[in-house]
């Protein structure tokens, strides 16, 4: 049996072959379009049982699938997979949009919304058939015939080009190499860093050390290279990645501008004057002058800070190795000696103290304290030889979740960090479906023998993700279209990754999970106390560069008009005018490479991250009144809002939560941007 068809339990990975997966897409499609033509020919009064839950089944049957195939092209990417991926992509892109023009669907669940039967339905069930409702309108669903075959043929053409978006991006990274033959170049670089380059370097069957544009290669140089050369080289590469500075083929710039054409014709044709207005259709914020306040507002507080942030680094580099003008590949560099000197200590003393093997067993103790749960490992089929699988159970034994741990950066595995959903919690018949997740990073892989040792950074982006995972897979909502992630506002969806980060800052979470890779001694007090000092250290030019990118992205999608002379590079200069701190060289191409909005979901929504931000971190103020690992607000946490899941606006379960709406004070508090 083709291992893609097979839905009884966890994915087959081991078996999953190219050669699978159109055959398997092509039957699901099949399947489930003679499902809704049963469906759709049925005359008598749809319910809940006899009309959403046939449908529901088989497009899980689909996505389930279909999630199995996207999930092995982002990190095991071969030319036979992303051949098939892109082949099949465009089939599915094609059903959904048929699904969300399908009239007679939209009308079955318009009768369902105006039937008796509606007011029997769960709160749950209901906010399922509303956002429904919402999404057939905003799928086409009320077009014309001739307005609803273009819109069809723009969601297909955007998936397809999204897709070749990140692909022209990790095959970009992917082909730069930078090899140093001399060791003077390699001054200030960390011991395991340089060997990781080694390696890399001789399996080529090259001498001297290799570096690319993969983080853990990337980011070392740019904060510890004394060599200013290798600093400037990685950094162009790094910032002309998919632009004309490299292969035509590889060139972004040119789907940036499709991208954006398109998304504003298909707001158009459903009666929104922007792509911006039909993104927060979805989301708590109502309209983009609403963000763009919040945004400005929060910029306004920030601004002071990071100029402070900026004239610090710019006055040690000149005074202490007389450097009067910083370039951009300068700043990273600077910072990070500014901030030894300050405080003490470097990024790559306290990595020493968060081996793997430690920082893991920590992160899953404060789960169970607050949660009251247990996380163990188990066994499953996986991806690849590192990939880990782990199982949580709750107090009476009882499987609550189920999660795939994927840690190093590799070649063929695309950038950055994430969660994604395998399996999703509904109850089935008498039983309940376990959910399962994927949990992504792209850290460095152990070297020499040694597990692999995590900067402080990487310890709150594990933190970050697991979040997400929990949010997933601790969700207590049976019903598919509104259980875990699912039906969460998108600039809600990241309170719960947001919020595990403040754990990281807690002394009593810390040293637990903190471990020296060679004497096995727990981190020093006085290591954390410094630490703590240098937190916020310059938390201003972080929080601008967040505004930079969120304002860019909601003017870019509110603002673009495809017969306009201002270029998307223009209007970012004018944001960067209005807002930026640290102004990058004419070369940066950074649009090229901002898959979040290209090639993923925050498109008009990349404020979401700052927004969040303000939720998670007012949430977590509830945990410092009553003690950070106090159970009874953990548990009310996970009842309030991780197992609410999309069931209720996000707004009404921060409120459940917190007992008030949120503030903008304890973010401003935790970032250190207060007036003392």
């Amino acid at each position: 049996m083709n291992p893609l068809l097979d839905i009884s339990g966890l994915p087959r990975f081991a078996e999953i072959k190219s050669e699978h997966v159109t055959p398997a897409i092509e039957q699901l499609l099949a399947n489930n379009r003679a499902v809704v033509s049963t469906l759709t020919a049925d005359t008598s009064a749809p319910t809940w049982q006899t009309f959403v839950l046939p449908l529901e089944d088989s497009n899980e049957h689909l996505s389930r699938a279909w999630s199995q195939v996207s999930h092995m092209n982002s990190v095991v990417n071969s030319p036979e997979l992303r051949e098939v991926y892109n082949a099949n992509l465009s089939k599915i892109t094609e059903y959904y949009a048929e699904l969300s023009q399908n009239l007679k669907l939209y009308d079955r669940y318009k009768a369902i919304k105006t039937s008796p039967e509606f007011a029997q339905l769960s709160a749950a069930q209901k906010k399922i058939i509303d956002n429904e409702l919402r999404d057939f309108r905003l799928g086409g669903a009320e077009l014309p015939e001739d307005q609803k075959i273009r819109f069809k043929a723009i969601q297909e053409e955007l998936a397809t080009l999204s897709a070749r978006f990140e692909e022209n991006l990790l095959d970009t990274t992917n082909a730069y190499a930078k090899y140093v033959e001399h060791e003077a170049e390699l001054k200030g670089l960390p011991a395991d860093v340089l060997q990781a380059a080694q390696e890399a370097a001789s399996a080529d069957g090259k001498p001297g050390w290799k570096f690319t544009l993969h983080a853990p290669s990337y980011m070392p140089v740019m904060q510890y290279a004394e060599h200013r050369p290798l600093r400037e080289a990685l950094y162009r590469a790094y910032v002309t990645r998919a632009s004309e500075f490299g292969k035509a083929e590889w060139d972004n710039t040119p789907l940036i501008g499709q991208i954006l054409a398109l998304r504003q014709e298909a707001a158009h044709l459903i009666g929104y004057k922007s792509y911006a207005e039909v993104s927060l259709a979805t989301k708590m914020a109502a309209t983009p002058d609403e963000v763009m306040d919040f945004l400005n507002s929060l910029g306004q507080r920030a601004k002071p800070f990071a100029q402070k942030d900026l004239a610090e680094v710019r006055a040690f580099a000149a005074e202490n190795f007389g450097m009067p003008e910083l370039e951009a590949w300068d700043i990273g560099y600077y910072s990070e000696k500014l901030r030894e000197a300050r405080y003490g200590f470097s990024d790559e003393e306290v990595k020493q103290y968060f081996p793997e093997s430690t920082v893991l067993p920590g992160m899953f103790k404060l789960v169970e304290t607050i949660y009251g749960l247990k996380i163990h490992e188990t066994h499953a089929p996986t991806w690849h030889a590192d990939v880990r699988f782990f199982s949580i159970t709750d107090h009476t034994g009882q499987l609550v979740g189920q999660f795939y741990l994927d840690l190093y950066a590799r070649k063929n595995k695309r950038g950055g960090a994430w969660m994604d959903d395998a399996i999703t919690r509904r109850r089935k018949q008498e039983s309940i479906q376990t959910p399962v997740a994927y949990l992504t990073c792209n850290f460095s892989a152990p070297v020499g023998g040694k597990p692999a040792l995590f900067t402080h950074d990487e310890v709150i982006t594990l933190f970050h993700e697991f979040g997400h995972g929990l949010h997933h897979l601790l969700t207590k909502i049976e019903d598919l279209g509104v259980s875990g992630i699912n039906g969460v506002e998108w600039d809600a969806v990241e309170l719960p990754s947001q919020f595990m980060e403040n754990f990281c800052w807690e002394w009593d979470v810390v040293r637990h999970m903190s471990r020296h890779v060679d004497t096995g001694e727990s981190l020093p007090r006085a290591l954390y106390d410094k630490m703590l000092q240098a937190k916020n250290f310059q938390s201003g030019l972080f929080t601008m560069r967040q505004i930079e990118f969120a304002l860019f992205d909601m003017r870019l999608h509110d603002e673009f008009d495809p017969k306009g002379a201002r270029s998307v590079l223009q209007l970012l200069e004018e944001v960067r005018e209005q807002v930026a701190v640290i102004r990058p060289p004419a070369f940066n191409r950074f649009p090229n490479n901002f898959s979040h909005i290209f090639a993923g979901g925050y498109a008009a929504g990349y404020y979401s991250y700052k927004w969040a931000e303000v939720l998670s971190a007012d949430a977590y103020s509830l945990f410092e009144e009553n003690g950070v690992l106090s159970a009874e607000v953990g548990h009310r946490f996970w009842s309030e809002i991780l197992g609410q899941g999309g069931s209720r606006p996000a707004l009404e379960s921060f409120v459940a939560f917190r007992g008030r709406e949120p503030t903008l004070d304890a973010l401003l508090r935790h970032s250190g941007m207060v007036e003392a």
